[in-house]
C-alpha cells in the first residue's frame, strides 16, 4: 500500500469537510493525514489529504471526490509533481547535561527552540516525511514528552 497525496480545492461551505471525511469512512478508506485552511480566495479551502492504497483505490477516490457538489478541483499528486512540508512541535526533556546538544541537533536541522524550560525545550521543525522522520528518531534518544503534528500541506509545482 503506497502513500498518496491528494489536493482537493473546495468551496468554503458549512458542511464540505463532513461530505469529503464522509466519502472516505463511508468506503471503508483511511485518511493518514488531513490538513485543511482558506487559500487566497477568501470563498475556497484546500484540503490535503494522505491515504494508502494502491491505483486503482485512489484513482476511484479521485473521481469520487471530483463527483461532491462543492469540490471545484482535485488533483493527484505525483512524486516530484508537487512540494510538500510538515509542521512538529515536539517537547523534549533537556537539562542542564544535555540541552547544548539537544540545540545543536535542532540547529543542524534547522529547527528553531520556541520554548524553553528547567527541564525540557519545546522544538518547531518543518520539512518533508524523510526529515521530520529523522530528527524525531535523533530526539527519541533524549526522551520525547509531547509531540503534535500538522499532517502534510502540498502544492503542485506549477
Amino acid at each position: 500500500m503506497q502513500r498518496h497525496t491528494i489536493s482537493v480545492l473546495v468551496e468554503n461551505k458549512f458542511g464540505v469537510l463532513t461530505r469529503v471525511t464522509g466519502l472516505f469512512s463511508g468506503r471503508g478508506y483511511n485518511i493518514d493525514t488531513l490538513n485543511v485552511a482558506p487559500t487566497h480566495d477568501e470563498t475556497l479551502s484546500r484540503m490535503t489529504i494522505v491515504t494508502r492504497g494502491d491505483a486503482s483505490t485512489v484513482e476511484q477516490i479521485v473521481k469520487l471526490l471530483d463527483k461532491l457538489v462543492d469540490v471545484v478541483r482535485v488533483i493527484e499528486f505525483r512524486k516530484g509533481s508537487y512540494i510538500d512540508r510538515e509542521l512538529v512541535l515536539v517537547r523534549v526533556k533537556a537539562d542542564a547535561g544535555n540541552r547544548a546538544e539537544v540545540c545543536q541537533l535542532a540547529e543542524l536541522f534547522r529547527a528553531k527552540i520556541v520554548d524553553v524550560q528547567p527541564d525540557s525545550v519545546t522544538i518547531e521543525i518543518t520539512g518533508g516525511e524523510q526529515k521530520i522522520e529523522k530528527f524525531l528518531l535523533l530526539m527519541k534518544g533524549f526522551g520525547i514528552q509531547d509531540l503534535t503534528r500538522t499532517g502534510q500541506v502540498a502544492l503542485p509545482r506549477e
